[in-house]
């Protein structure tokens, strides 16, 4: 995680991705979320970088809500 102003950056790696249309679920069920200000789902790496309010909303919770719409993600350094 990486700390930009009063938001974070946290960086996930998915799984189960088999095509684009993934990318577009992911994005607006993260998207969605109070405190979360910009979500990026990168298909060729399976890499979802998400910028959000650490105090509002938390990494475990991101990927609760990638797991809401079928996929496996996990925290990532990188």
């Amino acid at each position: 995680m990486t700390n930009t102003n009063s938001n974070t950056r946290t960086t996930l790696r998915a799984e189960g991705f088999s095509c684009p249309s993934c990318v577009t679920k992911i994005e607006k069920s993260v998207g969605a979320m109070a405190g979360v200000s910009h979500v990026k789902v990168h298909f060729a790496s399976a890499r979802i970088e998400v910028d959000h309010h650490p105090e509002t909303v938390s990494a475990d919770d991101l990927i609760a809500a990638v797991a809401k719409v079928g996929y496996t993600a996990r925290a990532s350094a990188f």
